[in-house]
């Protein structure tokens, strides 16, 4: 993983461990991590790119990295929180963490790099200003 920061998420969701989640050893499957992950990142665009059209465009992962560090269980209480740590012409590189909501144990970390596409066109687009200024305004970038 790239070198650890204290940093404030000002976005945060809540996850549900589903049935089908949990394996036979009594802990969340690692690639479900993934799905959870997903949740943030679209609770993020949509809260902080307000009018985001998802007919019209897509946001593309085309780097992700995650480091696992205690397991989830069936039982837990975990969230997933999202922010922006780098914002460039195209795309953008979003940290995020699963965290244990009762402990706020950091279960899990992650970092993409995302990239805003134009589905009509079938292109690489870039940010749109006022999606700029809202992402660095709600990260503080």
């Amino acid at each position: 993983m790239a070198e650890e920061r204290i940093y404030e998420f000002h976005n945060v969701v809540p996850l549900q461990i589903r049935f089908n989640d949990v394996d036979k050893f009594g802990h969340v499957n690692n690639t479900i991590y993934f799905q959870f992950y997903d949740s943030g990142k679209t609770d993020y665009v949509s809260t902080v790119c307000k009018g985001f059209d998802w007919d019209r465009y897509a946001i593309f992962v085309v780097k992700i990295e995650v480091g696992f560090f205690a397991q989830i269980k069936g039982s837990d209480h975990i969230a997933v929180r999202t922010r922006t740590a780098k914002l460039g012409n195209k795309s953008f590189h979003l940290e995020q963490e699963i965290f244990d909501t009762d402990t706020q144990e950091v279960k899990s970390r992650c970092l993409s790099i995302l990239v805003l596409y134009d589905l009509e066109h079938k292109q690489s687009i870039p940010f749109p200003d006022e999606w700029r200024k809202a992402i660095s305004d709600h990260d503080g970038l």
